[in-house]
């Protein structure tokens, strides 16, 4: 995977404004090293970031300046292994990982656990979130029902969500045009492990098909489903626009990620330690925001000016886009109803913070 230099990345080193008190903990915090006493000066921190995507795409990228910025910060006293996907396993694996502490950070998606916390099936309502990705930014960034509400039953399962952030609109990818529900109707449509996501497409008539990103460009190739969908840049880099003959541009939804840590290793962090790493999600918030338009702006151009690989790109009309609307709606419905407890809770309050964002 080739990889990228974003425009928006500062060349010169950052300096920290805060400065490194007490560190205790040693092994139990992912520390290592010589303890400097009881000021603990001399401790230092080798964490685990795991992603779900490969080096040049967003998380990836994500992951090495969020380590980059943290080392920085703590003039070395900090350091990351950033992982691809894949290094440590499935996504599951991942997940799991995260929860017993073998890694220390990881980016999460919650249609990988969608059976486990039922809730995080929100972000799976299809033309639920705001059309513009600039709303959306601000809604993940502030929204009460998500990190808060949402993020608390994360919790409880041994995962702490530190930010939501999206990745990009979603589009769909086949071996034929997808311009209607119709064009749907029996389709192999491949999904993330969510019941909500599977519920979905079957509204539309399609055969939705669990699998890991892993096996998916090998199925489109040979024909075991017949599209799937992503957000620009991973269909891009992950060259599914090469074994599929037509993308759609229908921004049926946004990709959202987590930024998530295990909550027992945080807690048990020293306080100034816990600050330098707050500091720095809140900087990757706009940072993550700019790498993915960039990414997906750059990756849209190359699929459509491919001639090696001609892909034929169709936007849906708003007419088109309604159509589908129209079957998503209903979903709304099942989520209330299979989606965990407090998902109506959630739901409701999503919904009324995106109104007063849109000012409806």
């Amino acid at each position: 995977m080739k990889k990228r230099r974003f425009s928006w990345l500062m060349s010169t080193a950052l300096v920290s404004s805060l400065v490194l008190a007490a560190c205790g903990g040693g092994g139990d915090n992912g520390g290592e090293g010589d303890s400097a006493g009881e000021g603990g000066e001399g401790e230092t921190y080798n964490w685990r970031f795991v992603t779900e995507e490969n080096d040049g795409q967003v998380q990836y990228e994500y992951a090495e300046e969020f380590a980059k910025r943290l080392e920085e910060k703590s003039d070395g006293q900090i350091t990351m292994d950033v992982y691809e996907f894949g290094q440590l396993g499935s996504e599951v694996d991942q997940v799991e990982q995260l929860q017993s502490g073998a890694v220390e950070f990881a980016i999460v998606s919650p249609g990988f656990t969608g059976t486990m916390v039922e809730e995080g099936q929100v972000f799976a309502l299809q033309f639920l979130l705001p059309d513009d990705q600039e709303v959306t930014h601000e809604l993940l960034n502030t929204s009460e029902a998500l990190n808060e509400d949402l993020a608390a039953l994360y919790e409880e399962n041994n995962i702490k969500p530190l930010a939501f952030w999206t990745e990009g609109a979603m589009q769909w990818t086949g071996n034929k045009e997808l311009t209607s529900p119709e064009d749907f109707e029996g389709f192999k449509m491949r999904t993330q492990d969510s019941p909500l996501i599977q519920e979905s497409y079957r509204a539309y008539g399609a055969d939705p098909s669990v699998m890991s990103a892993g096996d998916l460009y090998g199925a489109l190739q040979q024909g075991t489903v017949d599209g799937q969908e992503n957000p620009i840049f991973f269909i891009a880099d992950s060259s599914y626009h090469e074994v599929q003959d037509y993308m759609t541009i229908s921004n049926h939804n946004t990709y959202v990620a987590m930024t998530t840590v295990n909550p027992t290793f945080y807690n048990d962090l020293p306080d100034d330690i816990k600050a330098l790493i707050d500091e720095t999600v809140e900087e990757m918030r706009d940072v993550g925001f700019e790498m993915q338009k960039e990414l997906n702006d750059e990756l849209l151009d190359e699929i459509e000016n491919n001639e090696e690989n001609p892909t034929e790109v169709t936007e849906l009309t708003e007419e088109q886009r309604e159509a589908f609307r129209e079957l998503q709606v209903p979903q709304r419905d099942f989520f209330r109803e299979n989606g965990g407890e407090q998902a109506g809770e959630i739901l409701d309050k999503l919904q009324a913070e995106i109104e007063e964002l849109q000012g409806e």
